[in-house]
């Protein structure tokens, strides 16, 4: 296992992180404890609640009315189709941190 102290390991973040996605063992030292990086599965069954605190019962009833608008657009015509990269979208949107970050940090 190759360790690292949280300074050395703060300046190489990314090279850690994709040795730890490789598989390989890699530990950084805090204190007495040696905190180990491991790359993980992610569930996502809970992560509406566990984000948000969103119940399951919740989710179903948002799902539905959402199922339920996109129909009304769709059958009134209203509804259109747009084709671009999702993530030229994402830069475009006030909120999201690859905007910010490109603005600023007190960008909001």
């Amino acid at each position: 296992m190759q360790t690292l102290t949280i300074t050395h390991a703060k300046k190489n973040l990314g090279k850690w992180l994709k040795a730890a996605a490789r598989g390989e063992d890699i530990g950084i030292i805090n204190g007495a404890d040696i905190i180990a990086l491991r790359k993980v599965p992610v569930e996502s069954a809970d992560y509406p609640f566990r984000e948000y605190g969103v119940t399951p019962a919740q989710l179903d009833k948002f799902a539905d009315a959402t199922d339920a608008l996109v129909e009304r657009y769709r059958r009134d015509g209203s509804l259109e189709k747009y084709r671009v990269d999702p993530a030229l979208l994402l830069e475009k949107t006030p909120h999201h941190p690859s905007a910010r970050s490109r603005k600023g940090r007190h960008a909001a």
